[in-house]
């Protein structure tokens, strides 16, 4: 009765060679949490590369162009030039093949599977210089949120979904009612929303709530 009641983190072992497949699908046997499947059903969905290039952009393109995939990769070489792409892609993870261990491997898909994401720390400070520059030289010249939102469209989003009403909102803002109106209809109408609610989802959506 344990057993069945143990949750089953499903993991596709995609365009491997034998040699590898086998290696990887021993390790993640031998943890009861984790089963392998084919990659359109998969939670967890692990490449191996021994080199960067074009050919592993487009497969995670191709992949990702469906339902949503999380992507493990074990690969070598330079990643930081694609690390932003690849995250874009569903890329939630990167190990290094010539610093590949069982419990790594097994730790990570957990990590991935559970929401989280596990980069070498090179690529987590490439891709966190490449957020900075484009909230400093391309959204923030426009006031927007990497959401795509403004900074006031957050503030009453935020607002909302804790409850307050329009004219409360306006108060605690400094801005008029209708300006708050407003604010409320372009989002509304940018995103083809059907009321606060469907905002407030949104909001939800985007990590802002």
């Amino acid at each position: 009765m344990h057993d069945a009641a143990v949750a089953t983190v499903r993991v596709a072992l995609h365009d491997t060679d034998d040699l590898t497949r086998v290696g990887l699908a021993s390790c993640i046997n031998q943890d009861r949490r984790l089963s392998l499947t084919e990659t359109a059903d998969a939670d967890v969905v692990v490449l191996v590369q021994e080199t960067t290039g074009s050919y592993i952009m487009e497969t995670l393109r191709s992949l990702s162009s469906g339902a949503a995939k999380h992507f493990l990769l074990i690969v070598d070489g330079d990643w930081r030039p694609y690390i932003s792409t690849a995250v874009q892609h569903g890329v939630r993870a990167i190990l290094w093949r010539a610093r590949f261990s069982h419990t790594s491997f097994l730790h990570t898909i957990h990590a991935v599977s559970n929401g989280g994401g596990v980069l070498p720390p090179s690529l987590q400070g490439t891709l966190l210089d490449e957020h900075q520059r484009v909230q400093r030289d391309v959204l923030a010249p426009l006031d927007l949120t990497m959401c795509g939102l403004t900074t006031r469209e957050v503030d009453v989003l935020q607002l909302i979904a804790e409850g307050f009403d329009l004219k409360e909102i306006a108060q605690k803002l400094a801005y008029s009612e209708r300006t708050i109106k407003n604010i409320l209809y372009q989002v509304m109408a940018r995103y083809g929303l059907r009321n606060r609610v469907h905002a407030v989802s949104l909001a939800i959506r985007s990590g802002l709530i």
